[in-house]
């Protein structure tokens, strides 16, 4: 009987090391599912998105004639130089007949066409933007950038790039053209994760005078999302900290962007630093940066200047550490629940974001076009600055437990690493601060003893 009591008893302890290794093992998937589908989820930017829309403009003898349109839709993350790069998979055996306003990498074996020559054959080519100045007969409708598309929140007007493709061996009807498969979107660098394409309605145009409407013969749109995962291992910016109450700078936390470069890095004073060709980029954009303990290619920090009765005012400063690289068109994204009373703003545009209409705490700040929307490469004008004059709300203002300083920073699209809270500058105390009270409280301390004695 005891054997069996033991056995049993084994059994049931048995089954339930099971069940709690099933339930771990639930909640691992669980949280990874929710992490894979987040990891492309931009909170301040819920809705940002690159869609590439694909109109079929006319019918040809073995195939069509396509428009193809990439709209950006992300409110402050651009695609820089040397701009984007697009690819996908054929579902059958096209090939590119002609393209005008970009290109492919390569044009593949064409060995089997003995007349005409198409300009691609790859089963997955590789079309990047043409460069400014090309012939009028190769351009397009916004085409030509070199493949750099500017911020929706920024300038809509640059947020497009477009091209024509001439696609044979294809399809010659709605029924019988097959979708392109395995869109990949490089924006230079990875980040990018494209879905299918999906057909959707037909595009409408209109025509000049406006008179009259008419549209593609088939539209499909492939939906491209970033994710800073994706595109890097470590950071790309840090957020260093100061105010006028307390000397201590709060600097950016040592290696936040990874300490990989520490051995390429050069000195500021170093004679390196003034050589030539130092500023010369690279074809694979690696970085050359400036040696500093947090090895960051850009550093932005907030210094809180003055303390006014109805007013406050920030310091905003962006430092560039690489040699290699200047930011045109650069976007700066904080989050800081006073930004709903931006008085004033001086140096930058400014444009609030407001993902969430019942919350408006986030701000873009960018460059004024030609004066300062170029950061320029490290060195003595590396550097941007402004500064920003915000309405106190006196029920929630504070300089206490850092609330005067941003709850989140972007950088051209990439979240900045913020110092550890337990870092920030902190008031003085207030023993010192306010000696006359602490006497008042000791003298009616004193009185109330006195009187029950």
């Amino acid at each position: 009987m005891e054997f069996d009591k033991s056995a049993k008893d084994c059994y049931q302890s048995l089954q339930c090391s099971l069940l709690a290794e099933m339930k771990l093992l639930f909640l691992i998937a669980l949280v990874s599912m929710i992490v894979s589908h987040a990891a492309a989820y931009d909170p301040l930017d819920p809705n940002g998105n690159i869609t590439i829309k694909w109109d079929v403009m006319s019918w040809t003898a073995d195939g069509y004639v396509a428009a193809v349109t990439m709209n950006n839709f992300q409110m402050y993350r651009h695609i820089i130089s040397p701009g984007w790069t697009l690819s996908w998979s054929w579902a059958k055996k096209e090939v590119i007949w002609s393209m005008v306003g970009a290109q492919t990498t390569e044009q593949g074996d064409c060995s089997k066409f003995t007349g005409n020559i198409p300009h691609c054959c790859k089963k997955t080519p590789v079309v990047v933007d043409l460069l400014p100045g090309v012939p009028y007969n190769q351009q397009y409708s916004n085409c030509c950038k070199g493949g750099v598309m500017a911020a929706w929140g920024q300038d809509p007007t640059s947020s497009v790039s477009a091209f024509q493709v001439s696609v044979g061996l294809a399809g010659t009807s709605n029924k019988t053209v097959k979708l392109p498969k395995n869109f990949t979107l490089l924006g230079p660098g990875p980040g990018y994760t494209c879905g299918p394409a999906k057909v959707v309605p037909s595009t409408v145009f209109l025509t000049p005078d406006r008179r009259r409407k008419t549209q593609a013969l088939m539209t499909w749109n492939v939906t491209c999302t970033y994710s800073q995962f994706l595109a890097s291992k470590n950071p790309t910016c840090c957020v260093s900290f100061s105010s006028f109450y307390n000397e201590t700078i709060t600097p950016c936390p040592t290696c936040a962007c990874g300490c990989q470069n520490k051995n390429s890095c050069v000195k500021s004073n170093s004679k390196e630093s003034h050589k030539r060709g130092i500023n010369t980029p690279k074809k694979d954009n690696t970085p050359l940066l400036q040696c500093t303990h947090h090895m960051c290619p850009v550093r932005v920090h907030w210094h809180v200047k003055v303390n006014y009765k109805d007013y406050w005012r920030a310091k905003v400063a962006v430092t560039n550490f690489n040699y290699r690289m200047n930011y045109t068109e650069w976007t700066l994204v904080v989050q800081h629940p006073n930004l709903n009373n931006v008085t004033q703003v001086f140096s930058f545009d400014y444009k609030p974001l407001v993902p969430y209409e019942s919350i408006n705490d986030t701000g873009m700040f960018y460059g004024m076009k030609f004066y300062n929307d170029l950061l320029m490469e490290a060195g003595p004008f590396g550097n941007v600055q402004s500064e920003v004059l915000l309405q106190k709300d006196k029920n929630t203002f504070s300089l206490k437990q850092g609330w005067a300083f941003p709850r989140k920073v972007y950088f051209n699209g990439d979240e900045c690493m913020l110092p550890p809270p337990d870092t920030y500058p902190y008031l003085p105390n207030s023993a010192n601060a306010n000696p006359t009270s602490i006497l008042a409280m000791a003298a009616s301390l004193l009185l109330v003893m006195l009187s029950m004695g």
